[in-house]
């Protein structure tokens, strides 16, 4: 056989060289058992949040390209919602949260956050709209957050209902200047009717100060970047998580009118090692943390489980860890944390999102680009 005949035995003939593929399930251990993730929707950018629609489909968002996408799970279907509204896509903004109203399938209202502006001058603002044909078809200002900054980190924008009322997270925006005068709302929470009237017993109408002239929409202040928020489907409460600098990562249990004090008392750190402030971790007049994370798990979304198929899990908290890869289950009794767990250590990537489908699966949003269902094994 001569070399040019070899050459041409060998490049038709012989199979081709496949790369390994990621495998799309992966088993994990738990204390209460092993579940499975299988990957269920793939190709996504940052999916900040995933929300379920009442017929098993669900919106997610992609983060950094202002995408709403309507995937349905069963059949991986994926449509991209056309009209969006023009939003900043730089950096850490973007697309950041969605929720539908209480009574979506009466008014068709979705409610959405993201950030607006130009790289050097942004914020991050809150609007509701309704989708026909996949598309935005109609769309109302809520909120525009007074959270101003030169750089593009910290927007917070997560949004809960509770009590016929929404809550809204902003961040503090790098600007820690900010956060302690309630003349802005940079590191706060907000609260608004659903149309975005500011309600009349908010805690800071009315409040004169020599200090500053409190925004009335604020409900507490004091935060730092708030990624998750929840209200907890048994007593109605309002838990929040947020990130720290180097450690100090919290979990806190909001109650109106709070000061949860950043930046004055943290349990982290400069980033160049040095204490955050005067390096105390209490302060007359400032609520306590439930929970810290040292060192930092940078936490994303919240959800409180309620499912039914992992019953032992009923009532944890589970939070996302986009530095240590990982879904974190806290387990509370009386307000307290008693127990921590982390699950899916390592292999399904930063999650970024969280949800939790009529049947009791879990769904994590990673930074991969896959959303994972969990199912006990």
């Amino acid at each position: 056989m001569n070399l040019f005949r070899f050459i041409l035995l060998f490049v038709f003939v012989m199979p081709a060289v496949v790369p390994a593929q990621e495998p799309s399930s992966h088993r994990f251990e738990s204390e209460h058992g092993a579940f499975i993730a299988d990957s269920v929707a793939s190709g996504l950018s940052q999916p900040s949040a995933i929300e379920f629609l009442p017929d098993g489909r669900a919106f997610v968002l992609q983060r950094d390209i202002g995408e709403i996408t309507l995937i349905d799970f069963r059949s991986g279907e994926q449509v991209n919602i056309g009209n969006m509204p023009k939003m900043l896509k730089f950096s850490d903004s973007g697309l950041h949260d969605i929720e539908l109203h209480p009574d979506f399938a009466e008014n068709g209202w979705i409610y959405i956050s993201y950030s607006e502006g130009e790289e050097v001058h942004s914020t991050v603002v809150f609007d509701r709209l309704k989708i026909k044909d996949k598309a935005v078809s109609e769309r109302e200002r809520i909120f525009s957050a007074d959270a101003f900054s030169e750089n593009s980190y910290h927007y917070g924008g997560r949004i809960q209902f509770s009590g016929g009322y929404v809550y809204l997270t902003v961040g503090d925006r790098q600007h820690r200047d900010k956060v302690q005068d309630r003349s802005n709302h940079a590191g706060s929470i907000v609260r608004l009717h659903d149309d975005g009237r500011v309600p009349a017993d908010n805690p800071f109408i009315g409040v004169e100060d020599e200090r500053d002239q409190p925004r009335p929409e604020l409900w507490t202040l004091g935060h730092r970047n708030p990624q998750g928020l929840f209200v907890h489907p048994e007593t109605g409460e309002l838990w929040e998580n947020e990130h720290g600098p180097r450690g100090g990562d919290e979990l806190n249990l909001i109650k109106k009118g709070a000061n949860y004090g950043w930046p004055e008392i943290s349990f982290g750190f400069e980033y160049d090692g040095g204490p955050i402030g005067k390096g105390i971790v209490h302060e007359e007049g400032m609520e306590q943390l439930v929970w810290v994370y040292v060192p930092s798990i940078a936490p994303s979304d919240l959800v409180i489980y309620q499912g039914e198929a992992f019953p032992a899990w009923k009532g944890s908290f589970l939070i996302g860890s986009l530095a240590f890869v990982h879904l974190n289950r806290l387990v509370l009794r009386d307000g307290a944390v008693v127990a921590e767990e982390r699950l899916a250590s390592g292999l399904l990537g930063r999650i970024r999102s969280i949800a939790v489908d009529a049947d009791g699966y879990i769904y994590l949003g990673s930074d991969g680009g896959d959303i994972w269902r969990l199912r006990p094994e």
